[in-house]
């Protein structure tokens, strides 16, 4: 399964490393989008659920990943000039669905308020309209040490908290990724959480009250920091709004076990192509070496 590769031009400012996963007989495509200092290698499971059954499309940021040799990486981006990269990808790649993974959520609300005219549905998961205890303390630390930036404890902070369920394998790989990124992607994470801190994501609230398209909204039994009970909230703001618990895994979901991996891909194929539950298609989970996220 190899992807077709392309480093995208985005309105002349900015260049997006973008992989396309084609399946000749899918009828939908759907982009998924990246957390906070993650790459396209975090969604390596996710891709394996969703393909061959869709056409799947990875990007990195302008500042992350494949991208950010393209770029020259010289000012903090926004969650709006996220969210507009997001919207470029949409209509170049056609896309149907989006998905979003964690802090991924914020700009995906934010381009789904401009209503891309051919996204029928989306995914929003791990992610949450409140800023709880757990989260609060989590972004308060990870400010003090990205703005020292010291990667040890970013790398520890990141496992044991919101990665505290990952397996052992991945928990290593995590702390390499998350300990040796550039200044630049500490830099930019520390703008991020300031703009949560600040604005406990009420711009991405305010948006997300006219999106009309179906949203489900998928969080871990026991991820304390994106909790399901909180993630109800967004019912509040999004008029069609699908909740779903996923058992017995945290914030990383499909990454943390093979059943975990298993309800998640019934549960995302059940809402972007219900005709599919009922065959209860197979899958695979494996343990890869560059599955990072956070």
């Amino acid at each position: 399964m190899r992807p077709e590769i392309a480093v995208l031009d985005i309105q002349g400012q900015y260049r997006v490393y973008t992989e396309f996963y084609r399946a000749d007989a899918a009828e939908k495509t759907i982009i998924l989008i990246n957390g906070s200092l993650a790459t396209t290698a975090s969604f390596a499971q996710t891709v394996r659920n969703l393909h061959p059954q869709f056409n799947v499309v990875l990007y990195d940021q302008p500042y992350a990943g494949k991208s950010k040799p393209h770029n020259r990486n010289e000012h903090l981006l926004t969650k709006e000039t996220e969210g507009q990269i997001l919207l470029e990808l949409i209509d170049h790649f056609g896309a149907d669905h989006v998905m979003s993974f964690s802090w991924g959520g914020a700009c995906t609300l934010l381009a789904l308020a401009h209503k891309p005219r051919r996204i029928e549905k989306a995914v929003v998961s791990s992610f949450s309209p409140v800023i709880n205890e757990p989260m609060r303390d989590y972004l308060e630390r990870g400010c003090q040490y990205l703005s020292a930036c010291d990667r040890y404890r970013v790398g520890n902070l990141v496992n044991d908290t919101i990665g505290k369920h990952l397996p052992s394998l991945f928990k290593r790989f995590n702390y390499r990724h998350v300990s040796s990124l550039d200044n630049h992607e500490y830099a930019q994470m520390h703008f991020h959480i300031n703009q949560v801190l600040d604005h406990d994501l009420g711009n991405a609230l305010r948006a997300a009250r006219v999106i009309d398209i179906p949203v489900l909204f998928m969080n871990g039994e026991w991820d304390e920091y994106t909790t399901t009970e909180d993630a109800r909230q967004f019912g509040q703001h999004v008029r069609n709004s699908h909740f779903r618990e996923i058992r017995a895994t945290g914030h990383f979901l499909d990454m943390e076990h093979k059943a975990a991996c298993r309800d998640t891909r019934e549960v995302l194929l059940g809402f972007l192509k219900p005709a599919l539950k009922e065959s209860r298609p197979r899958y695979s989970y494996t343990q890869e070496h560059h599955a990072l996220a956070i």
